[in-house]
């Protein structure tokens, strides 16, 4: 009963809290508004285009992934690898963070990849991730500081006054983003703490994380790891495109929106739904758009995102046992 209702809580509470992000971001919204936007005023062919980016990002990051591998003797297929990744990132809109698991469960029923090492590839690529956004984002702050400190005091992040404080709606969304990723914190701790006591399962992972070590071709997992944040980038760079409100802003503007959201998803919710949006509309803000057609344009490109997230997950549970069906 008791393991019932933590997984019970696992998967309600992340979407509890998307839901009172977006609740509170769109409480005055029209969204007839921005269905006919949706119908009338999204140019279609820019916004395939910005879907293509989204795509390789994730091909990218499965190719990547089976160069870590090869340093545990394992080869598994690259198809495989890339379905995985598929998989792993719609899983993830069910459960977040669950997709780093289920993708080494796919390797290790298809091509008989040992999970723990496996999970510790995943560990090694996420530490790659971070330093890699680390890096951007240090360049991007630099770049339009000026941004950065409005965003933080119009949020709520400097503000003189306790009352105001206390007051300010945009206060509580960052203080129910920061309890999120305690919350997700507190769980990875938990999941470390059993590991600890699986000493054979522990070395396993150490061994994928060290796995970087061994990596063949360090230019091309360099190439791959640029490749993917520059996929990641384009993806959403291009719906500027989709939008006449939007069309006008230029790459340091999605340089500095990019980097608000990539650390708005860290807050375990479906794809960031909620903490990702409050992020985009708030800097959107900051370069004139008004806030019914950032509003607009954060419910729009991020429903679409999602639903590509989707078909890929689909299309990758569906090819697995397609292109596996020889082993069998």
């Amino acid at each position: 009963m008791k393991k019932l209702l933590k997984k019970t809580l696992k998967l309600i509470l992340p979407i509890v809290l998307g839901g009172f992000i977006l609740f509170w971001v769109y409480r005055d919204f029209d969204f007839a508004e921005a269905g006919d936007v949706l119908k009338h005023g999204t140019n279609w062919w820019w916004m395939l285009f910005s879907l293509l980016f989204g795509i390789f990002a994730q091909v990218f990051r499965g190719w990547r992934w089976r160069q870590t591998l090869e340093p545990l003797d394992a080869f598994p297929k690259r198809r495989d690898c890339v379905n995985a990744i598929f998989v792993s990132y719609a899983a993830s809109l069910v459960v977040p963070r669950i997709g780093e698991v289920s993708r080494c469960g796919i390797l290790a029923k298809y091509d008989d990849v040992s999970f723990a090492k496996s999970l510790g590839t995943v560990v090694t690529e996420r530490l790659v991730d971070t330093l890699t956004i680390l890096l951007i984002t240090g360049i991007t702050v630099l770049l339009q500081m000026p941004i950065f400190v409005t965003f933080l005091q119009q949020t709520g992040t400097k503000i003189p006054s306790m009352m105001h404080l206390l007051t300010s709606v945009w206060f509580y969304i960052v203080l129910f983003c920061f309890i999120g990723v305690a919350m997700l914190l507190y769980c990875l701790r938990k999941t470390l703490f059993f590991y600890e006591r699986v000493k054979g399962f522990v070395l396993n992972i150490w061994e994928g994380i060290m796995s970087l070590r061994g990596v063949r071709n360090i230019p091309l997992f360099i190439f791959y790891t640029l490749a993917i944040w520059a996929c990641y980038f384009f993806h959403f760079y291009f719906t500027f495109y989709c939008f006449a409100f939007t069309a006008h802003l230029g790459m340091m503007a999605a340089l500095v929106m990019f980097v608000g959201g990539t650390f708005a998803v860290i807050v375990p919710t479906p794809n960031g739904a909620g903490p990702w949006h409050f992020a985009v509309i708030s800097m959107m803000m900051l370069y004139g758009v008004n806030v019914t057609n950032a509003g607009i344009f954060a419910l729009i490109v991020h429903g679409i995102q999602t639903f590509l997230v989707v078909l890929l997950g689909i299309y990758g549970l569906a090819a697995l046992p397609f292109t596996n069906r020889q082993r069998k």
